[in-house]
């Protein structure tokens, strides 16, 4: 369960203005349910996933989440450049309190970054990252899956598996997604909801929402 109770949410820009993210906003978003998160380009998604994650503090108001949270895939600010992959998984597994050989096994095998495991991680390329960070993710299990566009990661084979790997999590954890495609959007949602005017609005209907979505975006159908 994750509720907001009045969270405000300002990036402090370089011209000296602020930019708003969320204003005082109370939102209760629904238990197990799969949710997808729509919204302009700028508008907040990631700052979003990022707030519900834990990983970044809210200016004002409290956030109440009860159960275990991934942090947003396709987000690596968690990760120390100058280790290894290996090493940044050995680090989140003693956060984390997970089987390390266990992680390890499964991430390699997963992830297929091979001898680039030993690596330094200024080395990898962003897509590297989001190998690494998906497969971790879903080496450990957790009740809430957070999702940053990170379906797109690699070469169709790599989505394939990528997809299978979540249809099976999808038995036992909710997601929470940010996703330009709708496609995806539509695959993985059960309900939507819009980041708009620093407020946020839930739809039931998955299609009542993108048609809403996408008449903010200005698409015609």
């Amino acid at each position: 369960m994750i509720e907001f109770i009045k969270v405000s949410k300002h990036y402090k820009l370089s011209s000296g203005d602020y930019r708003t993210i969320l204003d005082e906003i109370s939102f209760k978003f629904p238990e197990h349910k799969n949710i997808g998160i729509l919204g302009m380009n700028g508008a907040g998604k990631s700052t979003l996933l990022r707030l519900i994650a834990g990983s970044e503090p809210p200016d004002s108001g409290r956030i109440i989440r009860t159960g275990r949270f991934s942090w947003p895939l396709g987000f690596g600010g968690g990760f120390n450049n100058n280790l290894s992959g290996e090493e940044n998984l050995r680090f989140v597994c003693r956060i984390y309190n997970a089987d390390l050989h266990q992680v390890l096994d499964y991430v390699r095998e997963f992830s297929e970054l091979g001898g680039a495991l030993t690596e330094p991680m200024r080395t990898y390329s962003n897509g590297m990252r989001a190998r690494l960070a998906f497969g971790l993710s879903l080496a450990i299990e957790f009740d809430v899956y957070l999702i940053d566009e990170v379906m797109a990661v690699g070469d169709p084979v790599f989505r394939k598996k990528s997809k299978a790997a979540f249809e099976a999590r999808r038995q036992t954890a909710s997601l929470i997604l940010v996703s330009h495609d709708m496609r995806t959007i539509r695959d993985y949602s059960d309900v939507i909801i819009i980041l708009n005017n620093y407020e946020l609005s839930i739809f039931e209907d998955v299609e009542a929402g993108i048609k809403v979505y996408e008449s903010l975006a200005g698409v015609k159908r």
